[in-house]
């Protein structure tokens, strides 16, 4: 019977066998034959382990294409999880999301950062729509890497005050996006949240 831990012990093998510049590369054949060796004797469905072999390549193949694209290596990860779907779509939904409100921020709900950011809009007296990425994260994965090649950084939180981005919570991509904490210390977070009728 297979089991989560014989899966582990695939995993474990898939990353130890990959070569030492590219960790997360699979070697399709050496990996794949030890892959196949460890579970074939446990798997009642052969195609099972086809699917896990080809998830895995695929994955690490739109990673690679990613970084030679110029993506450094978190937006490699984000477009790699994002797997395949219609960009045109997901840009839209992102720009319908960011017009919905005054203040739109795109988060996962268990994010330190996220959390600090909701808790300091809070005691600022902010109104802001929160889009989730996390529930589910087969549509928020798609969306983190559009945000990612939208603004430049695709960690969340990811924060739009009157449809701009104005960056995260403590962090952003330059002077117009240095995050909202950034933006209090200098004394302009409060006057763009009245500006766009968030306070």
């Amino acid at each position: 019977m297979l089991t989560k831990s014989t899966i582990a012990s695939a995993v474990v093998l898939l990353v130890a066998n990959s070569s030492p510049c590219h960790a997360f590369a699979p070697q399709p054949s050496l990996t794949t034959h030890i892959f196949r060796t460890h579970l074939s004797s446990s798997a009642e469905n052969p195609s099972f382990l086809d699917n896990i072999v080809n998830s895995v390549t695929t994955g690490y193949e739109t990673f690679q294409k990613a970084k030679d694209e110029g993506y450094d290596f978190k937006q490699s990860v984000a477009i790699a999880l994002a797997g395949e779907y219609d960009e045109e779509s997901v840009k839209a939904k992102i720009q319908d999301d960011i017009n919905s409100a005054p203040v739109v921020m795109f988060t996962w709900e268990a994010s330190p950062a996220c959390k600090k950011a909701i808790k300091y809009l809070d005691i600022a007296g902010a109104t802001y729509k929160i889009v989730r990425l996390d529930n589910p994260w087969s549509e928020g994965n798609p969306i983190r890497a559009e945000l990612g090649k939208m603004v430049g950084r695709s960690s969340v939180p990811c924060i739009f005050v009157g449809g701009e981005y104005v960056g995260g919570f403590d962090g952003g991509v330059g002077e117009q996006s240095p995050g909202i904490l950034d933006m209090a210390f200098k004394g302009t977070l409060r006057d763009k949240l009245r500006e766009v009728g968030a306070l």
